[in-house]
C-alpha cells in the first residue's frame, strides 16, 4: 500500500524558511515522478515542484522558482521541499503525490497517490 506522509508545515513570519518532508512507502518509485502541490481553500490545487525520482531532474512552477528546492534523501524515500524567502501568497495546505507515469507532470489529474497535505502558513 503506497503511502505518503507530509510534515514540517507550521507558522512562519515573511522572508522565513521552512522545510516540508514526504516520507514514502509501499512502491519503489525509481520509475514515478513525484512532487508538491498547494491548495489555498476555496481555490484548485496548484503545482509547486516535482521531480523525476529516478534522476533528480526537477521542474518548479514560476511563483516559487528561485525560491523552493525539491529535493530527496540518498535513500530515495523521503522528498523535501526547502523553501526560502516565504510570502504570504505561500499559506497553504501542501500536498506530496507521486504519478506512476514516468515522467514530471504539473497536472494534477497524473497524480495518482496523495499524502494528507502539511498547512504553511506566512503570517506577520
Amino acid at each position: 500500500q503506497v503511502q505518503l506522509v507530509e510534515s514540517g508545515g507550521k507558522t512562519v513570519q515573511p522572508g522565513d524558511s521552512l522545510r516540508l518532508s514526504c516520507a514514502t512507502s509501499g512502491r519503489d518509485f525509481r520509475s514515478y515522478g513525484l512532487g508538491w502541490f498547494r491548495q489555498i481553500s476555496g481555490r484548485d490545487r496548484e503545482f509547486v515542484a516535482a521531480m523525476r525520482w529516478s534522476d533528480g531532474v526537477a521542474e518548479y512552477a514560476d511563483s516559487v522558482k528561485a525560491r523552493f528546492t525539491i529535493s530527496r534523501d540518498s535513500a530515495k524515500t523521503t522528498m523535501y521541499l526547502d523553501m526560502n524567502g516565504l510570502k504570504s501568497e505561500d499559506t497553504a495546505l501542501y500536498y506530496c503525490a507521486a504519478s506512476p507515469y514516468g515522467r514530471i507532470w504539473r497536472d494534477v489529474d497524473k497524480y495518482d497517490y496523495w499524502g494528507q497535505g502539511t498547512q504553511v502558513t506566512v503570517s506577520s
